[in-house]
């Protein structure tokens, strides 16, 4: 079984809706973010593929810690994700928009029951986290 190093945003709307995306060639929702490059910290990384995916620019001490969690890969088999993820508030005035290998993204409501497309990490780890 092979596992991933990631760092992912949970970015929350004044609705309590989760900001969720999917990559191309992928059916899975889940949160931004993605794998850290050798000797890059979860919070480097981080920052750096917002910059990438959304083309966002957040600050390190915007970052909250909200915990570090393992679970199946929504997209590559035989593997396991240990996310580090993290509260981060949407810079003033800026949108989020797709970029590099983001398919769509959407305002998911945390209040309502979750699809079936959505990623083991986030339905399982993150929501609940979030929902605590």
């Amino acid at each position: 079984m092979h596992n991933l190093k990631i760092a992912t945003a949970c970015f929350l709307n004044q609705k309590q809706e989760l900001l969720v995306v999917r990559k191309k060639n992928t059916s899975a929702w889940m949160l931004p973010g993605g794998k850290l490059d050798a000797d890059e910290t979860p919070a480097r990384a981080l920052i750096r593929e917002i910059r990438e995916e959304l083309q966002l620019e957040i600050a390190e001490s915007s970052l909250k810690p909200l915990g570090i969690f393992d679970a199946v890969a929504a997209n590559e088999a035989d593997t396991t994700v240990h996310a580090h993820a993290f509260l981060v508030q949407l810079p003033q005035g800026c949108s989020p928009c797709n970029a590099a290998e983001i398919a769509e993204m959407k305002w998911l409501p945390l209040n309502r029951p979750l699809p079936e497309d959505v990623a083991p990490l986030l339905k399982h780890c993150i929501i609940p986290a979030l929902l605590n």
